[in-house]
């Protein structure tokens, strides 16, 4: 019998225990370990931060939805992995050995990485449901004395879809409250032009969003590094294509909602050996450590190296689709493992990614994510609004019964008229 640990329980973490559940026998005993005790869908945050979801429709107690797949659950943060023991260290005081660990923690939150930033500062975030409802609590502050909001995505940050998306969400629903004609709103991204996407761009990303963000009047600054946030300042270096200084912004604000950079949660970046110096794990083409055999990883914790080079960094993405091939090539690689057959599974290095705006949405699909690619698709319309939605009752009901099918597949693609892609 072995004992699977999979640390985390989110997008990638609880698809990662009911795939290796439907493939592995009841001998093999799963332990899931995450640092609270309730699933949240974080796709969902932009309208949470808006007063369009709430707590109870995107989030979930995990534990008994674990239980009835014979999947064992501890709520508790790991402070320690010990790699050569085989074994975690839990912040109750457990210690509890594995005879294979799956790191699916997501990221850190680098909001120290810029002066007066993140919800302990001056800026909100949409990256957990309860930054998502610290943020709404501060929108319904700022309804009642409306004025400028920023928007956008700090240095080395490596998601922008959800910032994108979050301005066109708030556009929108001050539209639907007459109060947009109140608020100018600026769009500050590190990104070297709009639509970059961490991904070069996809299609014709950069002159849609261009489009978007004009026709809704909403202003941008790319290349540009905050140097810090003040009660109601925000004070910018925007950069040329040349990494050269272009001009210095001191920007107003009495709402603001900016997108951190990522490192390594904690437990994991001090593994020796394990991540790369930002605390990302650095797996080989089978989802496997490269320095630790029977550690594997998948998600937003894993490395992955910049699309290209630009003037103010930026990370790249790690997409739902992506991250949903990776788990199912851990665990089959797993199963694999534990049968006596070589691991060769793959997961796809291949972006599918779905942002509402509102009553419309803009959808891309980048295969593979580095350019050149043999699809590189964006579009725009009410079928990604409504191709979101479905996404999200389905991913919560999946994730509430248990199942193990993949979900881009059945849901998106479907949802947006495409057969079939190739990897």
């Amino acid at each position: 019998m072995a004992h699977i640990v999979v640390m985390g329980a989110g997008t990638g973490g609880m698809p990662a225990a009911y795939e290796l559940r439907a493939l592995l026998g009841r001998e093999h005993r799963i332990t899931v370990i995450n640092a609270t005790d309730y699933f949240q869908f974080v796709p969902s945050n932009p309208w949470v931060a808006v007063g369009w979801r709430d707590r109870a429709d995107v989030t979930f107690p995990i534990a008994p939805h674990l239980a009835k797949k014979n999947i064992d659950f501890i709520a508790s943060p790991v402070t320690r992995i010990d790699a050569a023991g085989s074994a975690v260290e839990l912040a109750n005081g457990q210690r509890i050995g594995w005879d294979h660990l799956v790191i699916a923690t997501g990221p850190r939150l680098a909001f120290d990485e810029v002066e007066g930033a993140g919800p302990d500062g001056h800026t909100h975030s949409i990256c957990t449901i309860d930054h998502a409802e610290h943020a709404f609590g501060d929108y319904r502050r700022f309804l009642g004395a409306p004025g400028p909001a920023i928007v956008g995505a700090f240095q080395g940050a490596s998601c922008f879809g959800p910032a994108y998306e979050y301005a066109l969400v708030l556009n929108n629903d001050l539209r639907k409250r007459k109060l947009r004609h109140k608020v100018p709103i600026t769009f500050v991204t590190s990104e070297p032009y709009i639509g970059h996407l961490g991904l070069g761009g996809v299609g014709d990303s950069k002159t849609m969003l261009e489009s978007e963000l004009r026709a809704n009047d909403i202003r941008w600054i790319c290349n540009a590094r905050v140097e810090k946030v003040e009660s109601g300042r925000m004070f910018v270096t925007e950069l040329d294509d040349h990494g050269a200084l272009r001009r210095q912004h001191e920007l107003p604000f009495g709402y603001s909602m900016m997108l951190p950079a990522f490192r390594g949660v904690n437990a994991v970046a001090g593994v020796e050996g394990l991540c790369n110096p930002r605390g990302f794990v650095l797996v080989d083409e089978n989802q496997r450590s490269t320095r630790h055999r029977n550690i594997w990883s998948a998600g937003v914790c894993v490395s992955l190296p910049p699309v290209e080079a630009t003037p103010v960094p930026t990370g790249t993405p790690k997409t739902g689709y992506m991250i949903e091939t990776m788990v199912t090539a851990l665990a089959h690689n797993i199963a694999a493992e534990l049968s006596g057959r070589p691991a060769k599974a793959r997961g796809t290095l291949s972006a599918i990614c779905l942002a509402d705006m509102g009553d419309t949405g803009a959808a891309f699909v980048a295969m593979p994510q580095i350019p050149p690619r043999n699809t590189s698709w964006f579009v725009k319309g009410k079928m990604v609004h409504l191709a979101k939605v479905a996404f999200e009752k389905y991913f919560m009901f999946k994730m509430k019964s248990g199942t193990s099918e993949p979900i881009y597949e059945k849901v998106v693609l479907k949802a947006l008229g495409i057969e079939k892609l190739e990897r």
